[in-house]
């Protein structure tokens, strides 16, 4: 009996030990496909390196950093969110969070507006709700109103045939606002965000 209880607690001592090795081996092999392309090759192995080690946030976080940069926000914003489980105060898992939410926000909106689906009252209360917290949390010249800068950019000479960077620098709150948030520029939506 003795000998079956040992054997056991052996077991149980390698199977510990073993998941330590395979979530560090896991992660290497994730950060090795990372650095040669192979996304989702990373992607795989960062999921069974989350199985390996289900108390550890750094698979979850690669993760979500990984399906952002695909353009994948739902699924960016799932593995943030168990970031978030993990650690609540981790800044790169709220970043992601907000830029992904934000993108996917627009897009719905663009293709509601699209089909001429935003007129409802639902549609404009939540509207108004995201505008409120946008100047709560960014301050009032985010959502400043562009008529000012059209009317000053129908003042201009007709000799703008450059446009696309003569009017960068008219509309520095918009542009500085969409750089900030992760904008469809491509911006790094991390930059202004503290480091784990």
């Amino acid at each position: 009996m003795g000998l079956v209880l040992l054997s056991l607690l052996g077991a149980c001592a390698t199977t510990g030990g073993g998941s330590v090795s395979d979530y560090g081996s896991l992660m290497s092999q994730a950060e090795s496909a990372v650095s040669t392309g192979r996304v989702d090759a990373a992607l795989v192995a960062f999921a069974d390196a989350a199985k390996a080690d289900p108390t550890r946030k750094e698979p979850w976080v690669r993760s979500a950093q990984l399906q952002f940069d695909k353009s994948n926000y739902a699924r960016a914003i799932v593995a943030a969110e168990e970031v978030l489980q993990r650690d609540p105060d981790d800044m790169v898992a709220d970043g992601i969070l907000t830029v992904s939410g934000f993108r996917i926000a627009n897009h719905s909106l663009q293709r509601l507006q699209g089909r001429g689906a935003l007129a409802s009252e639902t549609a404009r209360r939540e509207a108004e709700t995201l505008a409120g917290t946008l100047k709560a949390t960014m301050g009032d010249d985010i959502l400043a109103p562009e008529e000012p800068q059209k009317a000053t950019a129908a003042r201009r000479p007709v000799r703008r045939a450059p446009a696309p960077a003569a009017q960068a620098p008219a509309r520095p709150a918009a542009s500085s606002a969409s750089n900030e948030s992760g904008g469809q520029s491509g911006a790094d939506p991390f930059k202004n965000i503290g480091g784990n």
